[in-house]
């Protein structure tokens, strides 16, 4: 189950932080956070890296009520194998000019993995990222985590079927 955002999250007007436990050891949460093909399959298509300083893309629907053109903008801003990702994220249209970063924590818990997942840079006053924070704040937690999950468990298990 995942956690939904913290206290300090929902009081806090310009982060979205979602905490939650995952079976698998860090190193695997790893492959999963940067492997191409395996977070395309549980965040978004994608031309990601492991690099500081790679810029890449991830691809999903535009959303023209929320002038979100279907294209986030990144750049791997740091990296510390298995345990910290950081990445810029914004919107690559000019109509849009929220700016934001995700940070991945992964720390070693029980014999899995406690992901903190923070998307931070949200303007306190401005409508548009308080309606993005809202939904992204929805998203991590009730989906794209357990989508996470989904792709771990079948990966563990294609790996002991071997």
């Amino acid at each position: 189950m995942t956690d939904t955002t913290d206290a300090a999250s929902a009081e806090n007007p310009t982060e979205v932080r979602v905490a939650d436990f995952l079976a698998e050891p860090p190193a695997a949460v790893w492959r999963a956070l940067t492997t191409p093909e395996l977070l395309a399959e549980w965040l978004m298509p994608n031309d990601f890296a492991p690099v500081v300083g790679h810029r890449f893309h991830f691809r999903t629907e535009p959303i023209p009520a929320t002038r979100f053109s279907g294209v986030i903008a990144c750049e791997v801003l740091e990296l510390r194998e298995p345990e910290l990702l950081v990445i810029s994220w914004a919107d690559e249209s000019e109509e849009n000019d929220m700016a934001t970063t995700v940070t991945f924590r992964l720390e070693a818990h029980d014999g899995g993995t406690r992901l903190t997942v923070v998307q931070a840079g949200y303007r306190a006053g401005h409508s548009g990222d308080q309606m993005a924070r809202r939904i992204m704040g929805g998203g991590w937690g009730g989906r794209i985590v357990p989508r996470l999950k989904e792709v771990l468990g079948r990966e563990v298990l294609g790996r002991e079927a071997r």
